[in-house]
């Protein structure tokens, strides 16, 4: 039973080059939404079994954000091959929000030898709406504002997580929100 989180994680790591092949050879927006699916259940799941089972490690939970990086990074791929212009139209915004997501783990290497995995509460937001932005242009085949409000979810919550990372003294996980960060600092102080 231990073992069932890191399964779900390595399910949705798995996701990844499944929507790589489903964007390049079979297109179908019932395998594009079963992918999607599975993937934002694992996603929930993985996390409240490891703590209720007492597994919920940091390591884990590094292993959960690059899950979640490789299958996005992989269904933002599966966009840019059959829809590029939803992508392209919105590029300033992308191109801030990859600045943001490259700055973060850039300044995390730098000021604490390492990556972060805050779990933000805004990145759960984030993620839901990620969801929802994946699923009407893969399986509903649709653009439009639930798109957009999913990148500037992203650039908010990597905004929260830099703000967490200039707060905190000492790396951490599991801090919801950047009011966590000021407890824990003023904690520490």
């Amino acid at each position: 039973m231990n073992s069932v989180p890191i399964m779900l994680t390595a399910l949705r790591a798995l996701l990844a080059p499944t929507m790589v092949a489903l964007a390049l050879w079979a297109p179908r927006a019932g395998a594009f939404a079963a992918c999607l699916i599975t993937a934002f259940l694992s996603d929930v799941f993985d996390g409240i079994l490891a703590r209720r089972l007492g597994v919920a490690t940091p390591a884990l939970r590094r292993l959960d954000s690059l899950a979640d990086s490789l299958f996005y990074g992989s269904a933002t791929y599966a966009i840019w091959h059959l829809n590029p212009e939803a992508l392209r139209s919105r590029w300033p915004a992308l191109a801030l929000l990859a600045a943001l997501e490259l700055s973060r783990y850039a300044f995390d290497l730098v000021k604490f030898g390492r990556e972060t995995s805050y779990h933000m509460w805004s990145s759960k937001a984030w993620g839901i709406a990620l969801f929802i932005a994946f699923f009407t242009l893969l399986v509903a085949h649709t653009d439009g504002v639930l798109v957009d409000v999913a990148i500037y979810a992203g650039i908010a919550a990597d905004l929260e997580g830099l703000a967490i990372s200039v707060t905190l003294r000492e790396w951490r996980t599991d801090v919801p929100s950047l009011v966590h960060a000021h407890r824990l600092r003023a904690r520490r102080t």
